[in-house]
């Protein structure tokens, strides 16, 4: 990736954003591919086809459900096509198919189902777990910083911790762990606060896609 689109992809906005080259067809503006990463970031392929999607729907129906199911690899190096179908419009809900494609290939595809809000519907939440405040937590290029600093850490290992360090700085999302635990000895469950960085108030709707972006963030810890 070049200097100029590591630089666009430190603004949310940027790396979200889609034109419309059709009805129902759309264009990926800027595609990002982590460090180590065989890709494009996913998280970035999901909020950009909730995106378009969502510029297909009525403002008056609201995400529902999403479902999402990666199929190859996207190269950044050609802009990803994102054709949207709507499956069912109804007067209370709609749903629709995103396929996005790239050199003729489908590489991904997105189900999702928009609603009308009624004001009796069952909302379902998790309580919120007992964990530090934003504040109290540090940033994970801090973090990986800290480690790369270690004596006892091996040379290769010390330049994999900075260049994720300076990845997380250049990154649109802000990530704090918050905690980290033994779950009955099957294993270590990890929980973090994520911020979108340096953006205005934006809709629900672009916030749900915000969310999209992050969902594909630290599906595994390092280290």
């Amino acid at each position: 990736m070049s200097e100029t689109n590591q630089a666009e992809h430190a603004q949310i906005s940027t790396a979200l954003e889609v034109e419309k080259i059709e009805d129902n067809l759309y264009r990926s503006k800027s595609l990002w591919v982590p460090t180590r990463a065989r890709g494009v970031f996913g998280g970035q392929v999901i909020s950009q086809a909730l995106v378009s999607a969502s510029r297909c729907v009525d403002s008056a129906f609201a995400l529902h459900s999403l479902h999402c199911y990666f199929l190859l690899s996207a190269s950044p190096s050609t802009p990803i096509v994102y054709q949207v179908e709507r499956l069912r419009q109804g007067r209370s809900y709609v749903a629709c198919a995103v396929k996005a494609i790239q050199r003729g290939n489908i590489i991904f595809v997105l189900m999702c189902s928009f609603q009308k809000p009624e004001p009796w519907q069952p909302s379902y939440q998790w309580v919120m777990p007992t964990v530090p405040s934003s504040d109290e937590c540090e940033l994970e290029e801090d973090r990986f910083l800290r480690y790369s600093k270690e004596t006892t850490i091996r040379p290769e290992t010390k330049r994999i911790l900075e260049t994720f360090a300076e990845e997380r700085k250049r990154s649109p999302i802000a990530i704090k762990m918050a905690k980290e635990h033994d779950v009955e000895g099957n294993g270590i469950r990890y929980m973090y606060w994520m911020q979108a960085k340096n953006i205005p108030k934006y809709e629900a709707p672009f916030q749900k896609c915000i969310l999209g972006y992050l969902s594909d963030l630290y599906l595994y810890d390092f280290p």
